[in-house]
Protein backbone atom coordinates (compact mmCIF):
# COMPACT_ATOMS: atom_id res chain seq x y z
CA UNK A 1 0.00 0.00 0.00
CA UNK A 2 2.79 2.43 0.97
CA UNK A 3 4.62 1.59 -2.27
CA UNK A 4 1.49 2.41 -4.30
CA UNK A 5 1.12 5.79 -2.56
CA UNK A 6 4.74 6.64 -3.35
CA UNK A 7 4.30 5.67 -6.99
CA UNK A 8 1.14 7.79 -7.21
CA UNK A 9 2.97 10.80 -5.70
CA UNK A 10 5.79 10.46 -8.24
CA UNK A 11 3.31 10.20 -11.09
CA UNK A 12 1.49 13.35 -9.98
CA UNK A 13 4.78 15.25 -9.84
CA UNK A 14 5.70 14.13 -13.33
CA UNK A 15 2.29 15.13 -14.67
CA UNK A 16 2.35 18.58 -13.03
CA UNK A 17 2.95 21.41 -15.53
CA UNK A 18 6.35 23.09 -15.38
CA UNK A 19 5.96 26.79 -14.65
CA UNK A 20 9.61 27.76 -14.95
CA UNK A 21 9.45 29.88 -11.79
CA UNK A 22 9.04 29.45 -8.06
CA UNK A 23 5.59 29.64 -6.50
CA UNK A 24 4.61 33.07 -5.16
CA UNK A 25 5.50 33.63 -1.51
CA UNK A 26 2.53 33.19 0.77
CA UNK A 27 0.95 36.49 1.78
CA UNK A 28 2.46 38.42 -1.14
CA UNK A 29 1.10 39.18 -4.59
CA UNK A 30 1.96 41.33 -7.58
CA UNK A 31 -0.01 44.55 -7.89
CA UNK A 32 -2.38 44.92 -10.80
CA UNK A 33 -3.52 48.12 -12.52
CA UNK A 34 -3.90 51.16 -10.27
CA UNK A 35 -5.57 54.55 -10.53
CA UNK A 36 -3.42 57.65 -10.08
CA UNK A 37 -4.89 61.12 -9.65
CA UNK A 38 -3.69 64.61 -8.91
CA UNK A 39 -0.61 66.69 -9.57
CA UNK A 40 -0.21 68.83 -6.47
CA UNK A 41 2.60 71.19 -5.55
CA UNK A 42 1.44 71.25 -1.90
CA UNK A 43 1.23 68.07 0.15
CA UNK A 44 -1.88 69.26 2.01
CA UNK A 45 -3.86 69.10 -1.22
CA UNK A 46 -2.76 65.52 -1.83
CA UNK A 47 -3.64 64.70 1.77
CA UNK A 48 -7.08 66.26 1.35
CA UNK A 49 -7.84 64.18 -1.75
CA UNK A 50 -6.55 61.03 -0.04
CA UNK A 51 -8.84 61.63 2.91
CA UNK A 52 -11.76 62.21 0.54
CA UNK A 53 -11.11 58.89 -1.15
CA UNK A 54 -10.69 57.10 2.17
CA UNK A 55 -14.09 58.42 3.23
CA UNK A 56 -15.43 56.56 0.20
CA UNK A 57 -13.90 53.35 1.63
CA UNK A 58 -10.94 53.46 -0.79
CA UNK A 59 -7.46 52.61 0.50
CA UNK A 60 -5.62 55.52 -1.10
CA UNK A 61 -2.17 56.93 -0.36
CA UNK A 62 -0.22 59.95 -1.52
CA UNK A 63 3.43 60.14 -2.50
CA UNK A 64 6.05 62.51 -3.87
CA UNK A 65 7.17 62.03 -7.45
CA UNK A 66 10.72 62.66 -8.60
CA UNK A 67 9.78 66.08 -9.95
CA UNK A 68 8.60 67.17 -6.48
CA UNK A 69 4.91 66.97 -7.39
CA UNK A 70 2.54 64.98 -5.16
CA UNK A 71 0.10 62.42 -6.54
CA UNK A 72 -2.48 60.03 -5.08
CA UNK A 73 -2.78 56.36 -6.00
CA UNK A 74 -5.21 53.57 -5.16
CA UNK A 75 -6.68 50.32 -6.44
CA UNK A 76 -5.44 46.90 -7.49
CA UNK A 77 -7.27 45.72 -10.61
CA UNK A 78 -6.62 42.61 -12.64
CA UNK A 79 -7.69 44.25 -15.91
CA UNK A 80 -7.22 47.77 -17.23
CA UNK A 81 -10.89 47.93 -18.13
CA UNK A 82 -11.88 47.42 -14.49
CA UNK A 83 -9.60 50.26 -13.35
CA UNK A 84 -10.93 52.58 -16.08
CA UNK A 85 -14.53 51.79 -15.19
CA UNK A 86 -13.94 52.57 -11.50
CA UNK A 87 -12.07 55.78 -12.32
CA UNK A 88 -14.84 56.95 -14.66
CA UNK A 89 -17.41 56.42 -11.91
CA UNK A 90 -15.34 58.59 -9.57
CA UNK A 91 -15.14 61.30 -12.25
CA UNK A 92 -18.90 61.10 -12.80
CA UNK A 93 -19.54 61.45 -9.07
CA UNK A 94 -17.04 64.35 -8.95
CA UNK A 95 -14.79 62.68 -6.42
CA UNK A 96 -11.89 63.19 -8.88
CA UNK A 97 -11.68 65.29 -12.02
CA UNK A 98 -9.07 63.34 -13.99
CA UNK A 99 -6.91 60.26 -13.68
CA UNK A 100 -4.19 58.00 -15.06
CA UNK A 101 -4.25 54.21 -15.20
CA UNK A 102 -0.89 52.89 -13.97
CA UNK A 103 -0.05 49.44 -15.38
CA UNK A 104 1.49 46.70 -13.23
CA UNK A 105 5.20 46.94 -12.63
CA UNK A 106 7.39 44.29 -14.20
CA UNK A 107 8.18 41.24 -12.10
CA UNK A 108 10.94 41.58 -9.54
CA UNK A 109 14.32 41.06 -11.15
CA UNK A 110 13.45 42.82 -14.40
CA UNK A 111 14.14 46.41 -15.32
CA UNK A 112 11.46 48.85 -14.18
CA UNK A 113 10.89 51.32 -16.98
CA UNK A 114 8.87 54.48 -17.35
CA UNK A 115 5.23 53.37 -16.95
CA UNK A 116 2.86 53.79 -19.86
CA UNK A 117 -0.19 55.47 -18.36
CA UNK A 118 -3.70 55.79 -19.74
CA UNK A 119 -5.07 59.33 -19.53
CA UNK A 120 -8.66 60.17 -18.77
CA UNK A 121 -10.41 62.30 -21.39
CA UNK A 122 -10.31 65.28 -18.99
CA UNK A 123 -6.72 64.81 -17.90
CA UNK A 124 -4.29 67.67 -18.31
CA UNK A 125 -1.72 66.33 -15.85
CA UNK A 126 1.93 65.88 -16.66
CA UNK A 127 3.25 62.36 -17.16
CA UNK A 128 4.55 60.90 -13.88
CA UNK A 129 8.26 60.29 -13.58
CA UNK A 130 9.51 56.73 -13.30
CA UNK A 131 9.62 55.46 -9.74
CA UNK A 132 12.66 54.57 -7.74
CA UNK A 133 15.44 56.48 -9.44
CA UNK A 134 18.01 57.57 -6.85
CA UNK A 135 20.62 60.30 -6.73
CA UNK A 136 23.93 58.97 -8.06
CA UNK A 137 25.86 61.47 -5.96
CA UNK A 138 24.40 60.26 -2.67
CA UNK A 139 23.56 56.62 -3.36
CA UNK A 140 25.77 53.65 -4.28
CA UNK A 141 25.41 52.51 -7.86
CA UNK A 142 23.19 49.47 -8.28
CA UNK A 143 21.66 47.57 -11.13
CA UNK A 144 18.32 48.98 -12.26
CA UNK A 145 16.87 45.50 -11.82
CA UNK A 146 17.56 45.62 -8.06
CA UNK A 147 14.01 45.98 -6.75
CA UNK A 148 15.22 46.42 -3.18
CA UNK A 149 17.28 49.40 -4.29
CA UNK A 150 14.25 50.84 -6.06
CA UNK A 151 12.09 50.36 -2.95
CA UNK A 152 14.69 52.10 -0.77
CA UNK A 153 14.98 55.09 -3.10
CA UNK A 154 11.20 55.31 -3.32
CA UNK A 155 10.96 55.29 0.49
CA UNK A 156 13.49 58.13 0.70
CA UNK A 157 11.26 60.33 -1.46
CA UNK A 158 8.66 60.23 1.34
CA UNK A 159 11.07 61.75 3.87
CA UNK A 160 9.76 65.04 5.22
CA UNK A 161 6.17 64.38 4.19
CA UNK A 162 3.69 64.80 7.07
CA UNK A 163 2.05 61.43 6.64
CA UNK A 164 -1.47 61.21 8.05
CA UNK A 165 -3.78 58.38 7.13
CA UNK A 166 -6.78 60.20 8.59
CA UNK A 167 -9.27 59.53 11.38
CA UNK A 168 -11.95 56.87 10.95
CA UNK A 169 -10.66 55.52 7.65
CA UNK A 170 -10.04 52.04 6.31
CA UNK A 171 -6.37 52.39 7.24
CA UNK A 172 -6.81 54.06 10.62
CA UNK A 173 -4.01 53.43 13.10
CA UNK A 174 -1.59 51.91 10.61
CA UNK A 175 0.75 54.77 9.79
CA UNK A 176 4.05 52.86 9.88
CA UNK A 177 2.80 49.69 8.18
CA UNK A 178 0.65 51.74 5.81
CA UNK A 179 3.72 53.67 4.73
CA UNK A 180 5.64 50.44 4.05
CA UNK A 181 2.65 49.08 2.16
CA UNK A 182 2.45 52.25 0.04
CA UNK A 183 6.13 52.04 -0.95
CA UNK A 184 5.85 48.38 -1.92
CA UNK A 185 2.62 49.14 -3.78
CA UNK A 186 4.54 51.65 -5.92
CA UNK A 187 7.14 48.95 -6.57
CA UNK A 188 4.48 46.52 -7.78
CA UNK A 189 4.19 44.25 -4.73
CA UNK A 190 1.20 43.99 -2.40
CA UNK A 191 2.12 43.18 1.20
CA UNK A 192 -0.24 42.72 4.19
CA UNK A 193 -1.66 45.75 5.98
CA UNK A 194 -0.42 45.48 9.54
CA UNK A 195 3.17 45.24 10.75
CA UNK A 196 2.41 41.94 12.49
CA UNK A 197 1.08 40.44 9.27
CA UNK A 198 4.01 41.85 7.30
CA UNK A 199 6.41 40.15 9.70
CA UNK A 200 4.79 36.76 9.07
CA UNK A 201 5.64 36.80 5.34
CA UNK A 202 8.83 37.25 3.34
CA UNK A 203 12.28 35.75 3.96
CA UNK A 204 13.94 36.33 7.32
CA UNK A 205 17.31 38.10 7.15
CA UNK A 206 19.88 38.78 9.84
CA UNK A 207 20.77 42.27 10.99
CA UNK A 208 24.20 41.97 9.39
CA UNK A 209 22.67 40.82 6.11
CA UNK A 210 20.29 43.74 5.58
CA UNK A 211 19.95 45.14 2.07
CA UNK A 212 18.09 48.08 0.59
CA UNK A 213 14.33 47.61 0.66
CA UNK A 214 14.21 45.08 3.52
CA UNK A 215 11.62 45.76 6.20
CA UNK A 216 12.92 46.10 9.76
CA UNK A 217 10.57 45.34 12.65
CA UNK A 218 10.45 46.50 16.25
CA UNK A 219 8.49 45.64 19.36
CA UNK A 220 8.59 43.80 22.70
CA UNK A 221 8.87 40.44 20.91
CA UNK A 222 8.29 38.66 17.61
CA UNK A 223 4.71 38.07 18.72
CA UNK A 224 4.18 41.75 19.51
CA UNK A 225 5.38 43.77 16.52
CA UNK A 226 4.60 47.45 17.07
CA UNK A 227 6.63 49.26 14.40
CA UNK A 228 8.15 48.76 10.96
CA UNK A 229 10.49 50.72 8.68
CA UNK A 230 12.23 50.31 5.32
CA UNK A 231 15.99 49.78 5.34
CA UNK A 232 17.86 52.18 3.02
CA UNK A 233 21.50 51.29 3.68
CA UNK A 234 24.30 52.24 6.07
CA UNK A 235 22.31 51.23 9.14
CA UNK A 236 19.50 53.64 8.29
CA UNK A 237 15.79 53.08 7.75
CA UNK A 238 12.86 55.26 6.71
CA UNK A 239 9.67 55.12 8.76
CA UNK A 240 6.51 56.90 9.90
CA UNK A 241 7.22 57.43 13.62
CA UNK A 242 3.73 58.29 14.86
CA UNK A 243 0.39 59.67 13.74
CA UNK A 244 0.76 63.11 12.17
CA UNK A 245 4.58 63.11 12.33
CA UNK A 246 6.80 63.51 9.27
CA UNK A 247 8.31 60.50 7.54
CA UNK A 248 11.92 60.43 8.69
CA UNK A 249 15.23 58.56 8.63
CA UNK A 250 16.50 56.87 11.80
CA UNK A 251 19.40 54.52 12.52
CA UNK A 252 19.33 51.00 13.90
CA UNK A 253 22.05 51.87 16.42
CA UNK A 254 19.84 54.41 18.22
CA UNK A 255 19.24 53.15 21.76
CA UNK A 256 15.48 52.69 21.42
CA UNK A 257 15.66 50.82 18.13
CA UNK A 258 18.55 48.65 19.33
CA UNK A 259 16.44 47.47 22.26
CA UNK A 260 13.24 46.98 20.25
CA UNK A 261 14.66 45.38 17.08
CA UNK A 262 13.12 41.93 16.60
CA UNK A 263 13.99 41.04 13.02
CA UNK A 264 13.87 41.85 9.32
CA UNK A 265 12.18 40.42 6.23
CA UNK A 266 12.94 40.52 2.51
CA UNK A 267 10.22 40.37 -0.15
CA UNK A 268 12.05 40.71 -3.47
Amino acid sequence: MLRNIRLLSIALLLLAPATGCAAPREGLKSMGFAIQVGAFTEVKNAERLTRKLQEQGIEAFYFKRENGIYAVRFGDFERREEASKTAQKLVKSRVVSSYFIAPPQRAAGSVVRQPSLEKSPQASLSRPAALGKGSERQQPKREKSDMGFIAARTAERFVGIPYRWGGDTVVDGMDCSGFARAVYNLCGVSIPRTSREQYRVGDAVGKEELKDGDLVFFGPSQDEITHVGIFVGNGRFVHAPRRGDDIKVSTLDESYFQKKFVGAKRYF
